[in-house]
């Protein structure tokens, strides 16, 4: 039902920028016959949100895997590098916090462990929206962070690391069967 609604949606977007350059061509028509400017200005004003509308749909239309119209799950370790490592996962969580709300997903922080004396040692977000997991799968992977320390007495460069890794939210996951005999005790 989700995804119907999802399609229903864009089907609807798609139909209201058809609708919306139709009416700037027939404007733009007009215009040129009375020779007016002022509704030129309008037009090139309309034209410049419409195309951008455009490019977002276009956007979405590359989300087209399998998964990327779903919800996602988020989850950030702190690696490698000591508190570091640790302040740098909690600055990624908070970035990635921002940056789901600034596109208007529903976030959720669904698990945290905080670090000794700075920072996280893991967090999971759950980031509810269309094609969420379509925008955020790219940032899976190990993200490092070289600067000079904040914590040590000496100031020496550091380099940290976090792993990020994002899942889909799956509710119809095939039911998996093992057969007696593939099992070894």
């Amino acid at each position: 039902m989700q995804r119907l609604t999802a399609l229903k949606a864009e089907l609807d977007r798609w139909q209201s920028l058809e609708a919306q350059i139709t009416t700037l061509v027939e404007l733009q028509e007009l215009a040129d016959a009375e020779d007016d400017d002022s509704l030129r200005e309008e037009i090139a004003a309309e034209y410049t949100r419409a195309a951008k509308a455009m490019d977002r749909q276009e956007i979405d239309l590359l989300l087209s895997a399998p998964y990327d119209d779903r919800d996602a799950f988020l989850s950030i370790k702190a690696g490698m590098g000591g508190t570091d490592a640790q302040d740098w996962a909690a600055m990624m969580l908070r970035m990635y916090t921002r940056w789901a709300e600034a596109r208007d997903y529903k976030v959720t922080l669904v698990d945290q462990s905080d670090g000794d004396e700075a920072g996280i040692k893991s967090a999971t977000l759950e980031i509810r929206g269309t094609y969420a997991y379509g925008f955020a799968k790219a940032e899976a992977g190990v993200h490092r962070l070289i600067r000079l320390s904040p914590f040590n007495s000496g100031n020496t460069r550091q380099t940290s690391f976090a792993p990020v890794e994002v899942l889909p939210e799956v509710d119809d996951a095939p039911e998996v069967s093992i057969k007696p005999h593939d099992i070894r005790v």
